[in-house]
């Protein structure tokens, strides 16, 4: 990938807002997630923390990891505002997924949503996917390819993949495919709503 994405850059698009993102949590998140138990959950490539806090709002103890020190100081800032003792329930950890291996068959939950990595994206799912705990859920959610249609990024087209792609990783021994799906979303760009599709894998693991 082009370094365009890389720590400097993503620092100095925080440090340049009050927020880059809206402040309400992945819809596909709410959607899987929601009916889960509560337990630990690693929100890999955390940003503002949107996702993180969601997840401690609702009961789950959260580690939440991104390279963008701004970004982690605002969402800690963020969740303490909002007492409730969800402050407590998430550690900020600044790290570079590229080279960051979460403990193996850790956590209840492994949720990353939209990452920019400079590295290889399937190593990265593969790491994340070991950190699953025995019973645990994998979510990975992306930008579909049908997107590059919608909206042309020919900048970075190695951001966006299927999860069918991401499915055919895992091993079927040890995985069940919950949802594998191209799933629509309302966004808006230039001043027009449009139609998005995001990649969304839902793993169980045995």
């Amino acid at each position: 990938m082009s370094e365009e994405f890389d720590q400097e850059y993503w620092e100095d698009r925080y440090r340049g807002r009050t927020a880059v993102w809206s402040g309400r949590p992945n819809p596909q998140l709410v959607a899987e997630a929601r009916d889960l138990t509560p337990g630990t959950a690693l929100d890999a490539g955390c940003g503002e923390g949107a996702d993180a806090v969601w997840l401690a709002s609702h009961g789950w103890r959260v580690t939440a990891v991104d390279f963008a020190t701004t970004a982690l100081r605002r969402a800690g800032e963020h969740a303490e505002a909002l007492g409730d003792g969800i402050a407590d329930r998430i550690d900020w950890v600044p790290a570079d997924l590229t080279a960051w291996t979460p403990n193996a068959e850790h956590f209840d939950l492994v949720s990353t949503h939209y990452v920019h990595v400079a590295a290889s994206r399937a190593a990265l799912f593969r790491r994340l996917a070991a950190a699953v705990a025995p019973g645990g859920t994998l979510l990975i959610v992306g930008h579909h390819p049908s997107d590059l249609r919608t909206i042309p990024r020919p900048f970075a087209p190695e951001l966006f993949f299927t999860a069918e792609e991401v499915a055919a990783d895992l091993d079927p021994d040890r995985w069940d495919i919950v949802v594998a799906d191209a799933r629509p979303r309302p966004a808006g760009h230039d001043g027009h709503e449009v139609t998005m599709h995001d990649a969304v894998l839902r793993a169980h693991r045995r």
